[in-house]
């Protein structure tokens, strides 16, 4: 199982930026899948999720209204939309299945910052 996340960077306050992540080792389009993030000094959390097939969508109470999770099952590939970036959404980023994996990524580092 692989799960490769891109997309990450340093933006401004206000910001916006997508992610991606692109899966193999399994069958993709049969799995529902979570975005977690970690900043520094905290744990690992579930910030997002999405069916296996996009009809159910679920967010934390501190992303919702401001990111959106979407999948493409022909690309084996799960998104992060994430708009009007605050600070305290820096952190690592990472994909996985729900309920999740011991298999996680390299992840990618969202900074969010003036």
């Amino acid at each position: 199982v692989q799960f490769v996340e891109s997309g990450g960077g340093l933006v401004q306050p206000g910001g916006s930026l997508r992610l991606s992540c692109a899966v193999s080792g399994f069958t993709f389009s049969t799995f529902a899948m979570t975005w977690s993030r970690q900043a520094p000094g905290k744990k690992r959390e579930v910030i997002a999720s999405i069916s296996s097939d996009s009809i159910k969508k679920e967010y934390v109470g501190s992303v919702t209204d401001r990111f959106t999770i979407s999948r493409d099952n022909a690309k084996n590939t799960v998104y992060l939309q994430m708009n009007s970036l605050k600070p305290e959404d820096t952190a690592v980023y990472y994909c996985n299945t729900s309920p999740v994996r011991s298999d996680w990524g390299q992840g990618t580092q969202v900074t969010v910052s003036s």
